[in-house]
């Protein structure tokens, strides 16, 4: 079980970087993860020729579900980036933190089993937590709703691949996620780009540099430290430890960007609510399992 929170953690810190990378590089949203996406399933299957592991074994039925999660990995991603490119990095993550709350909604209607109250509170708490972290601004409001649709999916995705993680090794999953999520991505782009009346970009410059880390150290090996992690841990957990993403994001954004010159009182309380639920749940995963041994 140590094992397993020390690779969620390690995929969230990972994660934390995504916002902002996603800031740096300077194309929009739907071009950054196309690359993004490209790179990654290049990578991904570079690495399965090099092992001769090109998963043949997998039935059908298993391809298509696989290819359709990727197809969620590829919106979320989509709408996170919008969410940092209409509003900003801290406003962005502040808002992808309603993670936790639809995944302890989602979890029960996906893996049929009844809702538990103390998710739903504890999920709220980070809600609570990570909205004291920043004080909105009309402004955002589009960058935020695209936020919120982000989280969501991140949540639905999460619980989707519990179920395959329990039959299938985290590089497989990977393989076939990114690449159906690209094949999908490259399909509803032109739509997507004509909906938002934005054109087709180009990496330029350092661009490149900051994708290839993306595609590699966040995406690919952060994919597979976090399915590993799924195996002993619930879809609740990871996606309520990852509302400390957005922290991380956050102090890095100030850092870099001094989008906040200044961490006032509201953002430590907000920090405290949500390390509160994420300890919490902690506890309850660990006594659980120090039960059952």
């Amino acid at each position: 079980m140590k094992k397993a929170f020390l690779q969620l953690h390690l995929s969230i810190v990972l994660a934390g970087m995504t916002g902002v990378l996603g800031r740096l590089i300077s194309i929009n949203e739907g071009s950054l993860v196309w690359f993004r996406m490209l790179i990654t399933v290049g990578l991904l299957w570079l690495f399965a020729g090099l092992r001769k592991d090109f998963g043949h074994n997998l039935s059908r039925k298993t391809v298509f579900r696989l290819v359709g999660i990727g197809g969620v990995i590829a919106a979320h991603w989509l709408c996170f980036y919008g969410g940092i490119k209409y509003a900003n990095v801290s406003v962005a993550l502040v808002a992808f933190s309603t993670l936790g709350f639809f995944s302890a909604i989602i979890e029960p209607i996906v893996l049929k089993r009844r809702p538990d109250l103390v998710e739903i509170t504890l999920g709220l708490i980070a809600v609570a937590g990570v909205a004291l972290i920043f004080h909105f601004d009309t402004q955002y409001k589009k960058g935020i709703v695209f936020s919120i649709v982000a989280a969501f999916l991140a949540a639905l995705f999460t619980v989707l691949n519990k179920s395959v993680m329990e039959k299938h090794e985290a590089p497989l999953v990977t393989r076939y996620e990114m690449t159906g999520g690209f094949l999908v991505l490259s399909a509803i782009l032109p739509f997507y780009f004509k909906s938002f009346h934005i054109t087709w970009q180009n990496p330029v410059g350092i661009d490149w540099l900051w994708l290839i880390i993306l595609g590699w150290l966040c995406t690919v090996w952060a994919f597979n430290l976090s399915l590993e992690a799924l195996k002993k841990i619930s879809p609740f957990t990871i996606n309520l430890s990852y509302n400390l993403e957005p922290v991380y994001g956050i102090v890095l954004a100030f850092a870099l960007f001094h989008e906040n010159k200044d961490l006032n009182l509201s953002f430590y309380i907000g920090l405290a609510l949500i390390l509160l639920a994420v300890g919490l749940q902690m506890l309850r995963v660990s006594s659980a399992a120090g039960r059952k041994k």
